[in-house]
């Protein structure tokens, strides 16, 4: 059988992948690539084949793809045409390297042409394409990670007000951005185990965002509360912040929210309107254990924050 391959290791949700995959598998079974040589070195210096590879252009990429039965795509961090024809150029470089298989961070309900979320828009367009070409896939739906909403709730902690945003009574099953790269090393891991299938990658509880809320004030002991805006409020929030709205503006370093508002907004707005409710053991049946739990990331704080935006590209 040909190796397992990893893209994206010099990010947050890829370094974090890596480290679990090297539990599962000998390291001459696997392919690391990332953005730059300097991110990839810890991983060649312990004898692991790496290429660094830039998705905007597909020169190079099916070299780097070559001698990988399966491949784990994990999404491009900018939103739009351009993060769709990278995904594009990434998709079929594997189909030209011959990669078997390929395992898609995706986003939870990315196929409901209801949901409004601009960031669905290319996850499920990269969905269709791999089909397309004729890879077989695993696609891993992912939750909104806690982690950002951790952050947030600091940040609010901070400015002594209530948390505010747009997504009301909505409901989502908040999951560890460490859990959704556990996911991504087991389906890996177990790709050929698993014919062609979507997985909800869900935490271990359905809430609210008041909920969540209430969870970090046992935990931490603060008393912060919530409350509801109009959708262009929370826009103005963002403007505020200095957050850009699309992933082509300028992003502040070590800013506690490294998302563009487009994104934020339309997902609060998709969790308000329940589009965002899935709720799965899918999670536990690839891994074997249980997603960890809102309560114990606040009360591990330091731990789960969402960190900063190491892509180098917009």
């Amino acid at each position: 059988m040909g190796k397992l391959l990893l893209t994206g290791v010099d990010g947050n949700l890829g370094a974090e992948a890596a480290r679990v995959l090297l539990t599962l598998e000998p390291k001459d079974n696997l392919i690391f690539c990332g953005y730059s040589e300097a991110s990839l070195k810890p991983y060649a210096d312990q004898g692991i084949e790496t290429h660094v590879t830039d998705f905007n252009y597909k020169d190079g990429l099916i070299e780097a793809f070559k001698g990988a039965d399966a491949l784990a795509l994990i999404s491009m961090p900018f939103v739009g045409a351009k993060r769709q024809a990278a995904h594009k150029n990434a998709v079929d470089a594997a189909k030209e390297a011959g990669v078997k298989k390929i395992i898609y961070t995706s986003l939870v309900n990315a196929d409901d042409e209801t949901n409004p979320s601009v960031e669905k828009k290319d996850h499920i367009f990269t969905e269709n394409y791999i089909k397309e070409v004729g890879l077989d896939y695993i696609f891993m739906r992912n939750s909104q990670y806690a982690e950002a909403m951790i952050t947030n709730y600091f940040t609010y902690v901070n400015l002594g007000s209530p948390l505010t945003n747009s997504q009301g009574d909505g409901l989502m099953a908040y999951i560890s951005r460490k859990d959704c790269a556990k996911a991504v090393a087991y389906a890996l891991h177990r790709a050929f185990e698993y014919g062609n299938t979507p997985l909800d990658i869900n935490g271990p509880e359905l809430m609210t965002i008041s909920k969540f809320i209430e969870y970090g004030n046992q935990a931490t002991g603060n008393h912060v509360t919530y409350q509801e805006v109009t959708d262009e409020e929370n826009y103005q929030i963002f403007d505020a912040m200095g957050v850009p709205r699309t992933t082509d503006g300028v992003f502040k370093k070590d800013s506690e929210a490294p998302f563009s508002s487009d994104g934020m907004v339309t997902f609060a707005q998709a969790i308000r309107e329940g589009k965002m409710d899935k709720f799965t053991d899918d999670f536990k049946k690839l891994t074997g254990d249980d997603p960890i739990t809102v309560l114990y990331m606040f009360e591990h704080s330091d731990e789960f924050q969402i960190g900063e935006r190491h892509s180098k590209d917009k």
